[in-house]
């Protein structure tokens, strides 16, 4: 299929998007790639990035999408991968972490530190990691974007979610401290920041297929994948200073 003609607001935007082969990365790819952007996608499968790309170039012809096999746990390949982007494009405007992972247990007692060691290492450090390499490019550009996707996990926390609520809202106090480095390191003329880090608060996310897999089933508070990507494509419509430090809830709160 092919989708929407290119929104202007992208056009000539450079995105990343680490996390590129899950659900959310692919639609995310198709979306920024419609919206005219230059998209690079990151992720740590050869094959299911190939395949990624190639379901965006099939949806959208002419998209401008390359690809690159990163070690998100590595902070030197992500740091070597951010500067690599900024000397190839001349700029970043946008680097979208999509590195998702969920451990859990029936109660509160069976909890498994292992699992926190685990979700730690997917979900805390792969975004830290991000965020300290691309920092210095997003504050250059002059609309540079950094965004994470939570969940409700983190501000409601259940007995046997634990684990998971903790290491999300880790991620998030991590994401506020990016864009606080990014109102006070602004060097714009009106003082205002010209870079912005927000939060997608989510409860889970549905996927076409499984809408299609199960035609009855509500979904209730689940944000389906499209709705995700379109919000963030519509990050370069709003202002860094209202958007920064700001979460966006596309669930009930």
């Amino acid at each position: 299929m092919t989708t929407a003609s290119p929104t202007p607001s992208l056009t000539g935007r450079v995105v990343a998007v680490a996390g590129a082969t899950g659900p959310a990365g692919r639609a995310t790819l198709r979306r920024l790639a419609a919206g005219g952007a230059t998209v690079v996608a990151a992720g740590s499968d050869a094959q299911r990035l190939d395949a990624a790309m190639d379901a965006v170039r099939a949806a959208v012809p002419g998209a401008r999408i390359s690809g690159q096999v990163i070690d998100l746990l590595d902070p030197q390949e992500v740091h070597d991968w951010a500067d690599h982007l900024d000397a190839e494009h001349g700029q970043v405007d946008g680097l979208f972490h999509l590195v998702g992972g969920w451990r859990g247990s029936k109660t509160f007692f069976d909890t498994r530190i292992d699992d926190w060691d685990w979700l730690q290492d997917r979900v805390v450090r792969t975004l830290q990691h991000t965020s300290l390499a691309f920092q210095p490019a997003l504050l250059r550009s002059p609309a540079g974007r950094y965004a994470m996707v939570s969940a409700t996990a983190a501000h409601r926390p259940t007995a046997g979610g634990a684990a998971y609520a903790a290491a999300k809202a880790a991620s998030e106090a991590w994401t506020l401290a990016l864009a606080d480095s990014f109102t006070k390191e602004t060097t714009s003329a009106d003082g205002l920041p010209t870079a912005a880090a927000a939060i997608l608060v989510i409860k889970a996310l549905v996927t076409p297929q499984m809408r299609a897999d199960k035609p009855d089933a509500k979904f209730t508070g689940f944000t389906d994948t499209a709705d995700l990507a379109d919000t963030l494509a519509g990050l370069w419509d709003r202002p860094a200073a209202d958007l920064n430090g700001q979460h966006l809830w596309l669930t009930a709160r």
